[in-house]
């Protein structure tokens, strides 16, 4: 998931164990993505594993690292990139120490600056703020807005903000400074994958160039 000389906030992902290849494969034909985070709600490790075989080298065909929320083992079998955590600090630990320099280790279910700080302090490689299903919202929560604000101007460690169901919500999100932003519903629920990917690249684009 790189970040230099790239003049905007980059799009990523999140992806439903359950969804499709032919979804993906169509939100990805639309523009640039930087990353696909595979949740694991409401999969079980072979169901989760499945899903990672699956979509992983989608993503990577496209040249976004593809992530897997918390189940190492699967990220390590599937051949994703890297693990994305959202259990605890001592996990995010864990997984730095076992993973790194190979894989990504991102951070995630981050709900307050002492936990964000926390985690910044052993260096993952991004942090998230939001939750993977934190989308229910046509926008940005405020919560996940006024933390990504003020992490993004203070702290070396790059951030994705988790923006809302309406592919409009990207450019609120992006004010907040963050590198990244995450779309899931907003581009998954709509009639075509590729057009919502293309849409949120041009709201950032001008995002980027407001900035």
């Amino acid at each position: 998931m790189p970040v230099a000389d790239f003049p905007r906030p980059r799009l990523v992902l999140v992806a439903s164990p359950h969804l499709s290849p032919d979804r993906l494969r169509a939100a990805l034909s639309g523009g640039d993505v930087a990353s696909v985070i595979l949740s694991a709600e409401g999969a079980d490790t072979d169901a989760l594993h499945q899903a990672a075989k699956a979509l992983a080298p989608l993503a990577q065909s496209r040249e976004a690292a593809f992530m897997v929320e918390n189940d190492t083992r699967v990220a390590g079998r599937s051949g994703a990139d890297g693990v994305h955590v959202t259990t605890s600090i001592p996990d995010l630990r864990d997984a730095l120490a076992s993973l790194r320099p190979k894989k990504i280790v991102g951070a995630g279910n981050l709900r307050s600056r002492h936990e964000a700080m926390e985690a910044g302090e052993i260096n993952p490689d991004y942090v998230f703020f939001g939750r993977l299903d934190g989308d229910n919202n046509d926008g940005v929560f405020d919560r996940t807005a006024d933390l990504a604000a003020w992490w993004a101007p203070t702290f070396v460690v790059p951030a994705i903000v988790m923006a809302g169901r309406a592919v409009g919500s990207v450019t609120e999100a992006a004010a907040t400074g963050v590198e990244f932003v995450a779309l899931s519903r907003a581009i998954f629920d709509a009639a075509d994958p590729g057009a919502a990917v293309a849409e949120a690249n041009r709201l950032l684009t001008g995002a980027g160039a407001g900035a």
